[in-house]
């Protein structure tokens, strides 16, 4: 694992190393900075390849896990995105960054204090087009509608059965699964249904159920 000066720095590996590849994420992940959504004390190893926590016993991935979950994602301007488990709100972010004002972001946080951090952390970007909300996002968001993609940063035992039927035709959901360690899957829509394929060994915080008020 690398450890970076700056968030420059921490681009460049992760494009050298091959992880992050399209030019959309690589764009975003230039104009989002980690550092703006890590723990203060925490800001000198903000550009370490590395998980970082953020307290309440979550954390920020690490930036490679990252970038591999959202080259799976792959996002794309105008897109509608649903991410679950928005924590710091940074994934939040890029995905906000990825998809323009002509897309839309919502993001659900179960914990009542990492949402109004989340905001926080992402109110000096603008994105009037994403949403950050607390919700138990282990039941996605129904209200909502189709999404093109959906994105879930925490790792869930089985895939929750609520979150194929919101994903739109053409869309891609990616997913933490299993026990520990975790396999990530990417499961597409097709006209023909869902496939999905594996990749194994990560770890993550578990998806839990149910919302988490504010002291």
């Amino acid at each position: 694992m690398g450890s970076f000066k700056n968030n420059d720095e921490l681009v460049d590996y992760l494009v050298n190393s091959g992880v992050l590849k399209s030019k959309f994420l690589v764009r975003a992940w230039r104009q989002v900075s980690r550092a703006d959504f890590v723990p203060a004390k925490l800001r000198p190893q903000a550009y370490a390849d590395e998980p970082l926590p953020i307290g309440l016993g979550q954390t920020i991935s690490q930036p490679s896990t990252v970038a591999f979950m959202l080259e799976l994602l792959r996002p794309e301007p105008g897109q509608r995105v649903l991410e679950i488990g928005a924590g710091s709100g940074y994934v939040a972010a890029l995905l906000a960054q990825v998809v323009g004002e002509r897309g839309e972001v919502i993001a659900l946080e179960r914990i009542a204090p990492l949402v109004q951090q989340a905001k926080k952390n992402t109110e000096r970007y603008h994105f009037s087009w994403l949403e950050l909300l607390h919700a138990d996002g282990g039941l996605g968001y129904s209200d909502g509608g189709e999404f093109d993609r959906i994105l879930v940063s925490a790792a869930a035992v089985a895939l929750p059965p609520e979150l194929s039927p919101q994903l739109g035709l053409n869309g891609r959901l990616v997913a933490p699964v299993g026990e520990y360690p975790q396999d990530i899957i990417l499961r597409e829509r097709t006209s023909e249904g869902f496939k999905e394929q594996h990749y194994p060994g990560f770890v993550f915080v578990p998806l839990l159920s149910g919302k988490v008020a504010g002291e």
